[in-house]
Order: C-alpha cells, then sequence, then structure tokens
C-alpha cells in the first residue's frame, strides 16, 4: 500500500470509497527481474475500497484479480496481483527484463484497497505453488504501523511518518506492518 509524505494513502479531501482517490492507484507495477511470462489476467473490474467483496463472488478464476506471472527460470517464479483494469502491458510468452512495466496498480479480485499483492513462488500457480524467501536489493525502513493506524488510513486518515531519514537496508525483506521507501 503506498502512503504519500503526509501519512495519508488517500488523497487529501479524496473519499475513501472511490479507488482513484487512492494515492497509489495508478502506480506503475514493474518486473522484479528478467523472465518470461506464463499468465497475465487484464479484464476483471476494480472492486470498491473499503470492504473485502462478497466472498460468493470470489472465485478461484478471480481472487488474485488482474495479474502477472513471471517465470525467472530455476523453479522461481513471482506474481504481481490486483492491477488495474485494462492496464496489464504484458502478455503470456513475452520475455521482459528487469524494471519492465508490466501493468498499473488497481483494486482487483479479492482486496479492500489498492495495493500490490507480490511474492515469489515454486511454481506458476499462485495458489497452488509453495512461497519461497527473497530479499529486496535495497531499501529505507522508515517506521512501523499498527493496525490502528492502518484502519485510521483506510479511512481517509493518516498515519505518523517516520520524521528522519530511513534507516537504509540491503539484501533484507521488510517484515509485515513495516513503512518503507524504494528509490
Amino acid at each position: 500500500m503506498r502512503f504519500d509524505a503526509k501519512g495519508r494513502m488517500v488523497r487529501e479531501g479524496g473519499d475513501p470509497k472511490k479507488v482513484e482517490d487512492y494515492v497509489g492507484y495508478g502506480a506503475t507495477i514493474l518486473a522484479a527481474a528478467d523472465g518470461v511470462v506464463v499468465a497475465a489476467e487484464d479484464d476483471l473490474p476494480n472492486q470498491v475500497p473499503g470492504v473485502l467483496p462478497d466472498p460468493a463472488t470470489i472465485t478461484i478464476a478471480n481472487i488474485d484479480g488482474n495479474h502477472v506471472v513471471l517465470d525467472h527460470g530455476g523453479g522461481v517464479f513471482t506474481f504481481y496481483a490486483h492491477m488495474q483494469p485494462g492496464s496489464v502491458r504484458v502478455e503470456p510468452g513475452q520475455q521482459v527484463e528487469a524494471g519492465d512495466e508490466l501493468g498499473l496498480l488497481g483494486n482487483t479480485g479479492n482486496t479492500s484497497a489498492p495495493h500490490l499483492h507480490f511474492h515469489a513462488m515454486t511454481g506458476s500457480s499462485p495458489i497452488a505453488s509453495d512461497g519461497i524467501p527473497y530479499t529486496f536489493d535495497v531499501f529505507g525502513l522508515a517506521g512501523k504501523i499498527d493496525e490502528t493506524g492502518l484502519d485510521r488510513a483506510l479511512a481517509g486518515g493518516a498515519v505518523e511518518m517516520a520524521k528522519e531519514n530511513p534507516v537504509q537496508l540491503d539484501g533484507a525483506l521488510p517484515l509485515d506492518m513495516s513503512l518503507v521507501e524504494f528509490k
């Protein structure tokens, strides 16, 4: 989930029920590494933010929303989910390089707010594969958020952001509820 410099997920004066008012909505999603596209979905609608969709409407076919799966070789695949409808820029069989645009951040599938669901896995199925550990080359650790702060941000409020420069970490993975800055 993306926050602005003032700790908001929803633009100042925006409506938490309008997907386009989230600061992260429409952000470019980039390939983490070179690979081949093995799956891509692009025609599912955005969900209304603020609540999860009716469970009766979620199926194996639409739980991930619009998404891309890349095969990096050696049994390593990556998964990018909840993309904006009509934004996926790649198709199965296409070769991509690290940093290539895959699509735009949306709110499709089983989600209550725009965010990127990313994970590395052992196979091409996001549901039937085992997750595998990965690290980021570098990121800044700006702090942590708790459930209360997240709820406040989802309702259109703000969370307290780090006052000083984020601590740079190399070859690590942020823990759950970490506030990070990527360059």
